[in-house]
């Protein structure tokens, strides 16, 4: 069952089959795709059959209709009825057509006379004792309906939501709305005390809101396998299968035989066996009905549940593809629970019960769903979602093992030597522990290198897997960090356990370098990958001084296993070194690194460039290529002029993007024409790529196209592409010189055309190089140089103007790592990008970007210097050390010690256990001065604080935020309560307080290719203002993200993001609200509860609800969205700004001009930080603390805000422009506002009370949405596509005018950001 996908193969069919409530539980229905039929590949596009409706009748019930589509197999109509509230209770049953019954795993479409209107009975099938489990266990699974237990356990990739405590079931379906009256009177917007703009307050409990449906409604008391089992030989024959024991509510004790025919009450009790039937017996083929007769208390509880369980919205119950675990818990009772009890200690995976076959074959699996076929849609569809069921499957089962290894419930395979050197095999899955064994690692940093080369390997497997060439294969790798170890879970090589290693490797080195083997089978395989990944095939000498040629680093090795397949593994240097952290004898780094202190000594010599680096690089490069080839042109045109011309005329600026030349395989160089013309236009868009002069410094950035500045760049173009038509005859010498020169001056491999590549070798101790290849060692030399000063002098900087211009805005520790990333930055250049923002004239707009730089040092050298804390028991005592302003040492509870003496011996047979008394006595200033000194040497940054508090006051950090950091990097759970960290007399936390310790784990997450294209191509249509088919394609890729990885995914989240701005901008609030309040769901569950991502998504369904006119749920929304932000980052930061403006509106909206005031000054306050006093943003905040006041009769200081921004629309975008004739009509409306009501009261002090008022006129705040914000948030491309979608939009948008700018990155910058680990190749 290895195409097997659990959870709904039919929410993507269409609409067509049943709703989505019925679907998600579906479980391994394999295509819904035909795959068998070649059909046209547009056709395909759209996979969906139409559906039909057919009646099932079941026992005891009304026949109903379903809606079903013919690629569905029968199973799926199982999995329904077992979801469906009035079947649920049934799991073992048949369907039958005509008294025929129907094969479980059947398509619809193959099945005889089945047809619109048939009618199929459910008819109840005798057990077997698998079915007796399978009925217990779904029984189980629905008492446990509601309960968020698994979830704080993260166990069954369960995770948490709170959407629903926040709309109150109000976005009711799909956002339609029950109309209370009218709205106004009694909404409640005052907020909580500590959500107000500068409350201190940051309370814990909030983040995990009461949700009523959770209150348990008991149905039993406990349900459990009787101590009985299993029936004795006579009792078999009688058809006994297991006994179960219970107590219902009511506190009747009582013994249930599952028998083939049903479940009876039998006579026995706990300690004598009687198997009689009781009298009376109350056979019934289910479980429900049998406890339903027995216990009233069961029948109404029961009922009640399902009810409410079938009422969630899916996405709360689905499971997600990878566990998501929760840093914080509520104290949760221990109940009793057989099933958990049993899947405790079973190799296998609750789902797996249902896999014929014993244990999997894990590496069998990966390879053969990387074996199907890929030729046209619905293959790679099949084959894609095969891929992603197998990984996340193993991931789990990974994880599980990881687990079960470090809490020493693996024998190890080697377990005479010392703990940690073990190895362990669990369930088909290898894992070996982080650390050097047998001085493998001793020339390369030892222990600091084990810990470091499992995730580098990690890298490299993403790498080769992304380039997915056939015929090569790694292993499933996964790394864990569980308990302060590192494991590394592979899948296991067929064969490999049985060889020795020497024997197997027939292609690299297993000693680093002194001996090499070679194989042209290899060869040919990783040719195909060295153009994508830049790996440079070179000659390396073995210890016979014979040359071996490879096209990968040495240690990467080659092993042919037992099935025929060529594996590679050990990738952990796919990708060339970084010279900044490898200082080499000898060798002198480039100025720009030199400035910035380099070389520096990293604690092992593994550091390498990240991928996304390579790439950014090479792209640079490539400019540079262009941009040396055209001068040169322009040279020779100058001293003949006439020639070229002619060729000038030939060619439009806009000529085509030279493919790059190959002198290889024409397949490569179909690749690589793809790969440069990706790379140019993006060079060319509007993210300014800096252009290195040789040495590697930068001069301006280049703004605009290319073209424009850089006369001949066409001609270059023309030229290029004409070289590579040719082998070149036809070019005359002069010509064909100016490529030569400029393949040299970048360091490209070939003469002829520009292709860099690197050799990942340079520099590994222990690798000689053959004589003749001196110099090509010796240019690789030099561009490895270069690309580390391209990081210095480009990345870095370019980094930081990203987070200056607010187009990366990270929030957290992990917003940050991703930003770094994205942009090829490792972690460990961490202190030079804050040095680099120290030195910054404009560091202040910078303070949330430093904050959370030194907050994420501060958080890693904490991390690095925790691991081992024995057992969870030393975890309080760290906290109390980390963040706690209480100085003093743990105290350990006495009794438990003593008791626990026995035990400690044994405990630490556990992997490196050790002496915990050390721990114990470790003081904060200890800790604070081990941080300090840890930040000094890894990121070469001082730090100036002694204690958590100076940390606090120096760099304005939050200890709530430092610790929901710490928690989750070392995969804490702490019980949710409020914590007093600022208490002199005793420490924040107990021993009690630590829940959990979670693994933190790192995999591959294989893509969605298909689907990811159509994502692209709808967006670039929206950014082109082809809005409706845009909608379309993205609808498209919907269908097809659903279809590989079932209904829950982070990039299915940005999908219905981005339909749901679609919707809110073409007019349909009802759409909008039913696509944002899914992708908010997801989010949560898929990301986390107060991930950013979640935070954003918050706002955006604040926004429709606001356009659909549910005021009191968008002010909720909004209100949960700042908690959220305070918690994670604080109110210092930009993002806040707009979050505020968007509560002060809509507080505007329900006319609480206080509040609203409140909101909306601190939105202004951080807009003049973070933006400049001279910015639009500013003007438009100012405007509307105007309107505010306009709206409070305060005019006089409603003018002078409006003067503000009229003073600074003025200034930047002149007189003449419309927002300053508009500022400036405000102005004197406010004015003649001010005098009348001045007159007025001048009327009341003259004539008494009896006086004549004149009402005054205050004006609804209706902002024109698009013209404010347009100049203010788009750049000058966005303007153009936007202008005619704007005069559109006002026509459609006259209900929620006010709100159009609630969101700045709402429908006016219409680029949705695909989540960070999205590697656009």
């Amino acid at each position: 069952s290895i195409t097997g996908h659990s959870v709904d193969t039919a929410v993507m069919n269409g609409g067509g089959a049943h709703n989505l409530s019925e679907e998600e539980s579906k479980q391994d229905g394999a295509g819904d795709t035909d795959g068998g039929e070649d059909s046209n590949e547009q056709e395909v596009i759209v996979i969906q059959d139409t559906g039909f409706t057919v009646k099932i009748q079941a026992p005891g019930t009304e026949p109903f209709d379903l809606q079903v589509s013919p690629q569905e197999m029968v199973q799926e109509i199982h999995q329904v009825l077992m979801d469906r509230e009035d079947t649920c209770h049934r799991t073992c049953f048949s369907l039958q057509l005509d008294s025929n019954v129907l094969d479980n795993f059947a398509e619809l479409k193959s099945i005889e006379g089945l047809q619109e209107g048939s009618l199929l009975k459910v008819v109840e099938e005798p057990y077997t004792v698998r079915e007796a489990r399978i009925h217990v266990r779904h029984i189980r699974d629905l008492l446990k309906g509601l309960d968020p237990s698994d979830a704080y356990n993260g166990v069954d990739c369960n995770s948490l939501s709170f959407l629903s405590v926040f709309t109150d079931g109000d976005l009711g379906d799909s956002g339609k709305r029950k109309k209370k009256g009218s709205e106004l009177e009694q909404i409640d917007c005052t907020p909580p005390e500590h959500i107000l703009p500068g409350s201190k307050e940051r309370p814990l409990l909030p983040l995990q809101p009461q949700n009523k449906d959770w209150k348990p409604m008991q149905c039993l008391k406990v349900l459990t396998m009787s101590g009985w089992n299993p029936p004795p030989g006579n009792r078999k024959m009688h058809g006994d299968l297991m006994y179960l024991y219970m107590v219902t509510v009511e506190e009747r004790h009582i013994s249930i035989t599952a028998s083939t025919r049903g479940f009876y009450l039998n006579q026995s009790t706990t300690y004598t066996f009687n198997p009689k039937p009781a009298n009376p017996s109350f056979l019934s083929h289910s479980l429900v009905e049998l406890l339903s007769q027995i216990s009233p208390a069961f029948k109404k509880n029961f009922t009640a549940l399902q009810k409410k369980r079938v009422q969630r919205h899916p996405f709360e119950r689905i499971a997600t593809p990878f566990q998501v675990y929760s840093w914080t818990a509520p104290q949760v009772d221990h109940t009793m629970d057989c099933v958990r009890a049993e899947d405790a200690y079973t190799s296998r995976l609750g789902y797996e019960e249902h896999i014929p076959g014993q244990t999997r074959d894990w590496n069998e699996e990966l390879q053969t769903t990387r074996e199907l076929a890929r030729k046209n849609l619905p293959d790679r569809l099949l084959r894609e979602r095969a891929i992603f069921k197998v990984h996340s499957d193993f991931a789990a089962a990974a994880t599980r093992g990881s687990m079960a290894v470090i809490d020493g419930n693996v024998m190890a395979i080697n377990p005479g030597e010392e703990t940690r050197m073990q190895m362990f095999i669990w369930n088909n899955i290898f894992f070996s522990l982080g650390f050097d064994v047998r001085d493998h690692y001793r020339e390369l940093g030892g222990d600091a290198a084990a810990h470091a080369a499992p995730t580098n390997d990690l890298n490299g497997v993403r790498a080769y897997g992304a380039v997915d060439v056939e015929g090569l294969y790694t292993l499933g790798t996964v790394v864990v960090d569980y308990r302060g170890y590192r494991v590394t879970a592979q899948s296991i090589i067929p064969g490999i356990l049985e060889r020795e290693q020497e024997q197997s490797v027939i292609y690299g080195s297993i000693d680093f370098g002194k001996t090499v083997v070679s194989h042209g089978k290899y060869l040919e395989l990783l040719e195909r990958t060295s153009r994508p990944l830049k790996v440079q095939r070179h000659n390396v000498l073995n210890e016979k001084d014979e040359s071996m040629e490879l096209c990968s680093s040495v240690e990467c090795k080659g092993i042919i296993g037992n099935d025929g397949r060529h594996y590679i593994l050990d990738l952990l240097r796919t990708f060339p070194p970084d010279l900044n952290f490898l200082p080499v004898e000898g060798e002198e780094l480039s100025p720009e690194s030199v400035r910035q202190g380099f070389p520096r000594q990293h604690r092992h010599r593994l550091a390498c460039l990240r991928q996304e680096l390579i790439e950014a690089f090479v792209e640079h490069r490539y400019l540079l290529f262009m941009k040396m080839a055209a001068l040169q042109l322009m040279q020779q045109k100058a001293n003949k002029e006439s020639k070229l011309a002619t060729l000038t005329e030939n060619s439009s600026p806009g000529a085509a993007v030279p493919a790059l030349p190959s002198t290889e395989t024409p397949d490569a160089s179909a690749e690589s024409s793809e790969t440069s013309t990706e790379t140019l236009t993006d060079a060319n868009s509007d993210t300014a790529t800096p252009i290195e002069d040789n040495n590697g410094e930068c001069e301006s950035p280049l703004e605009g196209k290319a073209e424009d500045i850089i006369p001949g760049l066409a001609q270059a173009k023309e030229l290029a592409e004409s070289l590579a038509a040719e082998d070149g005859s036809g070019i005359d010498p002069k010509s064909r010189e100016v490529v030569l020169n400029a393949c040299k001056a970048v360091g490209s491999i070939s003469n002829t055309s520009f292709d860099i590549r690197f050799n990942p070798d340079i520099f590994s101790p222990g690798v000689r190089f053959p004589e003749d290849s001196a110099d090509d060692i010796q240019k690789q030399k030099q561009l490895l140089k270069d690309a580390g000063a391209f990081m210095v002098s480009c990345q870095i900087p370019s980094l930081v103007k990203d987070c200056l211009d607010h187009s990366a805005l990270p929030m957290d520790g992990a917003t940050l790592t991703e930003a770094l990333h994205q942009r090829g930055i490792n972690v460990r250049y961490l202190g030079n990008v804050l040095a680099f923002v120290d030195q910054t004239p404009a560091k202040a707009q910078l303070e949330h970007f430093y904050r959370i730089g030194i907050s994420e040092s501060l958080l890693f050298c904490t991390t690095e210097l925790s691991p081992l804390l024995a057992y969870h028991r030393m975890y309080f005592h760290f906290l109390n050390c980390f963040l706690s302003s209480f100085d003093a040492v743990a105290h350990l509870p006495a009794d438990e010690l003593v008791s626990r003496r026995k035990n400690r011996k044994r405990r630490n047979r556990v992997p490196g256990g050790g002496d915990n008394t050390a721990w114990a006595s470790l003081t904060p200033s200890e800790l604070w001065k081990n941080i300090v000194s840890e930040a000094q040497s890894y990121y070469h940054f001082t730090l100036h604080c002694e204690n958590a508090d100076q940390g606090v006051e120096k760099y304005s950090l939050q200890k709530i935020t430092l610790l929901r950091e710490i928690s989750i990097k070392a995969g804490i759970q702490i019980l949710i309560k409020e914590y007093n960290f600022d208490s002199r007399h005793k420490p924040a936390f107990t021993e009690e307080d630590i829940l959990n310790i979670f693994p933190v784990v790192k995999h591959v997450n294989p893509k969605a290719s298909d689907a990811f294209h159509f994502f692209q191509s709808g967006q670039a249509k929206v950014q082109q203002g082809y809005l409706k088919e845009g909608c379309e394609l993205i609808n498209e890729a919907l269908n097809l993200f659903n279809n590989v990885y079932g209904a829950m995914h982070v990039e299915i989240c940005a999908c219905l993001r981005l339909l749901a701005r679609l919707n809110y901008i073409m007019g349909d609030h009802h759409e909008a609200l039913s696509n944002q309040q899914k992708a908010v769901l997801m989010s949560e569950r898929v990301l986390g509860v107060e991930h950013p991502n979640t935070i954003q998504e918050y706002m955006h369904l604040a926004l429709y609800c606001f356009a659909n006119g549910q005021l009191s749920t968008a002010l909720k929304l909004l209100y949960r969205a700042r908690y959220l932000m305070l918690m994670v980052c604080g109110e210092d930061h930009p993002e806040m700004a707009l979050l505020d403006s968007n509560i002060g509106l809509v507080l505007h909206g329900v006319m609480e001009y206080d509040l609203s005031l409140r909101f909306l000054e601190n939105s202004l306050a951080i807009n003049s930080k973070y933006h400049g006093p001279r910015s639009l943003k500013v003007a438009l905040s100012h405007h509307l603390v105007a309107r505010v006041y306009e709206s409070k009769a305060e005019f006089r200081s409603a003018l002078q805000q409006e003067k503000e921004g009229y003073t600074i629309y003025k200034n930047q975008v002149g007189e003449a422009h419309e927002k300053t004739k508009e500022s400036s009509e405000y102005l004197k409306y406010l004015t003649q506002q001010a005098v009348a009501l001045q007159r007025t009261m001048n009327e009341i002090y003259k004539n008494g009370s009896n006086a004549s008022i004149m009402p005054l006129k205050v004006r609804a705040l209706d902002i024109n949405p698009c013209g404010i914000l347009t100049h203010s948030l788009c750049s000058q491309k966005d303007l153009e596509n936007l202008k005619a979608e704007v005069q559109r939009r006002q026509q459609l948008q006259e209900s929620g005018k006010s709100v159009e700018d609630l969101t700045v990155d709402g429908p006016l910058e219409l680029e949705d950001k695909i989540p960070m680990d999205v590697n656009v190749d």
